[in-house]
């Protein structure tokens, strides 16, 4: 991901934007990195800039910070933590009407989130998270299983995601849970008793993929949990960056969208343009070439071809793989907590 060259010039000129627009200027708060203006073509051809935004490492920080009363527009969670915001009473219901290319959405996503008869999410990406490594620094040969996060010639040069929902899907998969919604208490036992034996080994836990890309860049991580936009974009830059997605015990799928948060303070028409600059062709062919993620426009999608999707790292494969669907809320908090604790040493 370009980030650095683009998140300087980028919020600042969100914030110029910002400034000439008053309070008719959109905020999203959202994930670091999709600022990237190639995601926002349509949206700042018709507005002139990009939206304000503000930025957040992990769902469970956005939620706090929603709940301390910080007031944006729209948000961007993983399918995972909608129900829990729409619970606390952080979103409103999506206007589909509004939304141009809704009959292309894929039908499963948005169906997933339809409660009492309203939309509350508009599945905007969604990818993999896989074994990635350095392949000019280990041997290659040899990663075709999650126990290399446990070998010790990778201790201090090994990362792991600070995101509760991926760090669990590897130490589900690891312990060979394959679907988190079945999950019992012993499984959760058994993943956190490996994320502890891992813990050593870990040299960071990385926030975001731009974190991520850095370390794998100078060669202080060469084994990682990481997003597919890794090895897309640090190959596009001459790095030897490779994932596989099919170890023996599998790789793990998620999506994410965008949400109507609860009295957004600015006009409601300004979302529904950034909506719709999301699920435009131009943002789906983007997303996928230059970040290697897919798009929740599956009509669009379709029309990439076989050899794009697979060359994204989106293809099918043929071993397990844990989605990150929604999951028990009870079992997540408890997730939360005691990952917490493992990050702590304890």
């Amino acid at each position: 991901m370009k980030l650095n060259m683009l998140m300087t010039g980028t919020i600042l000129s969100g914030f110029l934007a910002a400034a000439a627009a008053g309070a008719q200027e959109l905020v999203v708060l959202d994930w670091s990195g999709y600022e990237d203006e190639g995601f926002l073509q349509s949206y700042i051809e018709k507005h002139g800039g990009p939206p304000t935004f503000s930025f957040f490492g992990e769902e469970e920080e956005a939620f706090q910070k929603l709940r301390s009363g910080f007031k944006a527009d729209v948000s961007h969670p993983c399918s995972q933590s909608v129900s829990k915001w729409l619970d606390a009473g952080l979103i409103e219901p999506i206007d589909p009407s509004r939304v141009e290319r809704w009959d292309e959405v894929n039908a499963g996503m948005k169906e997933a989130f339809k409660f009492d008869g309203e939309y509350y999410l508009i599945p905007s990406d969604w990818g993999t998270t896989a074994l990635t490594y350095r392949s000019d620094l280990v041997d290659p040969a040899a990663m075709n299983t999650l126990e290399v996060f446990k070998d010790p010639k990778y201790a201090g040069r090994i990362s792991l995601p600070d995101n509760v929902d991926d760090v669990y899907a590897l130490a589900y998969l690891a312990t060979g849970t394959q679907d988190w919604s079945k999950a019992t208490d012993e499984d959760f036992a058994k993943a956190n008793e490996w994320l502890r034996a891992v813990h050593p080994m870990v040299r960071a836990y990385w926030a975001d993929g731009a974190e991520l890309g850095q370390l794998m860049t100078s060669g202080e991580v060469i084994v990682a949990w990481a997003w597919n936009e890794t090895p897309t974009t640090l190959a596009g830059e001459g790095i030897p960056v490779e994932a596989n997605r099919a170890t023996k015990e599998g790789s793990s799928t998620w999506f994410c969208g965008y949400v109507n948060l609860k009295d957004g303070p600015n006009d409601e028409a300004l979302m529904y343009d950034f909506f719709n600059t999301w699920l435009s062709p131009e943002t789906t062919q983007y997303i996928v070439n230059e970040w290697g993620y897919g798009s929740g426009n599956e009509a669009q999608m379709a029309t990439l071809g076989t050899e794009t999707l697979e060359g994204a790292g989106l293809g099918e494969i043929d071993v397990p793989i844990l989605a990150q669907i929604p999951m028990d809320q009870q079992l997540r908090e408890k997730m939360i907590a005691e990952f917490e604790k493992i990050k702590a040493g304890f």
